[in-house]
């Protein structure tokens, strides 16, 4: 593959180097020289060590913890590319964050993933891939094309392998119905919805289940898992009402805070996530979190951004 995609190179920050590799080994290709480290007072170094231009750049990087240094170290690289005359330059962020601030919600309040749309824009990015965003409207908020991947495939794969055929998909709130309905319909399911109320950011009180969940296996579908207190809490009310045991799949492993304790703690049996997030120490030592891969994923839109061929049909 290396001599058809001659003009094809990774570059990858700090915050998920492990994934990097991965999708440079499903690419065949190997990941690009560059140092990316701090100076002594934390302000941010990049030296990219190779010929870069005229040809296609792939900078892989989540916006995870520590969210700002690593968006930081992106729109650097970014720079250093855009400054060394690469042909196109593409963002690949399997995690994208400040997604959640996507709108006005009170007054005097920023609209954060239009500020890092922008801040992406103008560092020089062509072209953005990035998975299951926070809300799809997202994509608008860019001036150039933006892939919006879905984890779907790999997740339902998995249920499909692993768990019985009377399945119950449940919605966490009413914003997720969208998403939980595609995975019902795909895995022939039904389908439930937790009624909740949140109180303030990262607290969440669920408060009905809307839906028929007894004696069946649910199966709690999220974009993320932040705190873990929607899923645990959501996870008490669907057993109260009948189910016989409750898992979880989330695309994105946030895991802030309490979120491991609240997972071992509550009626969960598994949280399936994915590898857009590595996973903090203690939550790799969580026997109930299992993690699938995205690689093959993201490292096929790649191939597919470069030839000129359809991204979409990946999901088709």
């Amino acid at each position: 593959m290396e001599n058809q995609m001659k003009d094809f190179v990774v570059f990858s920050g700090n915050s998920n180097p492990v994934l990097a590799q991965k999708i440079c080994k499903y690419l065949g290709v190997s990941l690009g020289k560059a140092k990316v480290k701090t100076f002594s007072d934390g302000e941010i170094q990049i030296e990219i060590n190779e010929n870069v231009r005229s040809r296609d750049v792939y900078v892989i990087q989540s916006t995870c913890s520590p969210v700002n240094d690593n968006l930081v170290e992106l729109l650097l690289m970014i720079d250093a590319f855009k400054r060394s005359s690469a042909r196109r330059i593409t963002a690949v962020i399997p995690y994208y964050g400040y997604a959640r601030q996507d709108k006005k919600v009170a007054p005097r309040v920023p609209i954060s993933a239009k500020l890092v749309a922008d801040l992406l824009t103008v560092s020089g990015t062509n072209r953005v891939i990035t998975m299951d965003l926070h809300a799809g409207q997202i994509q608008g908020f860019f001036s150039i094309p933006v892939d919006n991947l879905f984890s779907a495939a790999v997740t339902i794969k998995y249920i499909k392998e692993n768990f019985d055929d009377n399945l119950v998909i449940v919605s966490p709130d009413a914003g997720g119905v969208e998403r939980a309905r595609a995975f019902a319909k795909r895995l022939n399911a039904d389908l439930a919805i937790i009624d909740k109320r949140r109180a303030a950011p990262n607290k969440a009180k669920a408060m009905a289940v809307v839906g028929d969940v007894r004696d069946k296996t649910a199966v709690i579908l999220d974009d993320m898992v932040d705190t873990a207190g929607t899923l645990s809490q959501a996870a008490t009310a669907i057993v109260k009402a009948g189910a016989r045991e409750v898992h979880a799949a989330c695309a994105h492993p946030v895991l802030s805070g309490p979120a491991v304790d609240r997972i071992l703690e509550s009626e969960l049996k598994s949280v399936v996530v994915t590898d857009t997030i590595p996973l903090n120490s203690k939550a790799q030592n969580c026997g109930k979190i299992k993690v699938l891969t995205i690689s093959e994923l993201v490292g096929e839109a790649m191939i597919r951004s470069y030839r000129g061929d359809s991204v979409t049909s990946l999901f088709v």
